[in-house]
């Protein structure tokens, strides 16, 4: 695997024919592939086949099948919009929203995501633009990663959801589907599951994973912030004080 598959210069030869192929071209016809049929369909012969060209001939492109995953990501997610100018909040729940859309469109993408590869400038532009929401936060480092990937794990679980079953194009949808597979089984054997068959039944408060997980994990950097300042404003006050 080539880690700086992304970064290095590729020579640009002046002699010879034009090359007949171009990684985006090779990256178009791979995303195809996967939204239809999963990312397992998706290698290298069978990229080539949809190209009209040989296996053989991408080998001239790209080393392998992790590169030519990582090349898909990076055409398929996108680099990041433009957030709405405002609050840090509001700013990241614009963040999660979209990135969420972006893996609703390529359900396979979430399975991309997994592992050691090449990391792309889209996807460190996703992230600087998530960091930049919380830049001049009394937040450490790692702590501000740990924030956006905690919503990013948020959205690729609800994507990851959806995207297994088949017609739901929503993590709403797939949470709808559950709860209804769920009543069919609680109608029979509802007795033994009291609890669950009670909040299934409550009425409202449902179809709203991704907006409730999303509320609660912000909440909780609220809660961190409002500590932070308040323990700021005890040691001001103690120097006060004390001098």
């Amino acid at each position: 695997m080539t880690i700086d598959f992304f970064w290095h210069e590729r020579p640009r030869s002046t002699r010879g024919p034009k090359p007949a192929l171009t990684l985006d071209a090779i990256a178009d016809a791979a995303v195809t592939v996967a939204d239809t049929e999963g990312l397992a369909a998706v290698s290298m012969q069978r990229v080539a086949a949809e190209l009209g060209f040989t296996k053989m001939s991408l080998y001239r492109y790209l080393p392998g099948k992790t590169e030519l995953v990582a090349l898909m990501l990076e055409r398929a997610i996108g680099a990041p919009p433009e957030l709405t100018p405002g609050e840090w909040r509001a700013r990241l729940e614009e963040w999660s929203t979209l990135l969420l859309a972006r893996y609703l469109a390529h359900p396979w993408a979430v399975e991309a995501t997994v592992g050691r590869r090449p990391l792309g400038p889209h996807e460190l532009s996703w992230m600087e633009t998530a960091l930049a929401c919380l830049s001049g936060l009394p937040l450490t480092g790692s702590e501000r990663l740990d924030t956006i990937a905690v919503l990013a794990g948020h959205g690729r679980m609800l994507a990851q959801q959806a995207g297994a079953m088949p017609g739901e194009a929503a993590p709403d949808g797939a949470e709808d589907e559950m709860v209804r597979a769920m009543g069919a089984v609680l109608r029979s054997h509802g007795d033994r599951f009291p609890h669950l068959t009670a909040a299934i039944g409550e009425p409202g408060g449902a179809n709203q994973a991704f907006d409730y997980g999303l509320a609660r994990i912000l909440d909780g950097v609220e809660v961190l912030l409002r500590d932070r300042q308040d323990q700021d404003r005890q040691v001001t006050r103690a120097d006060a004080q004390s001098a």
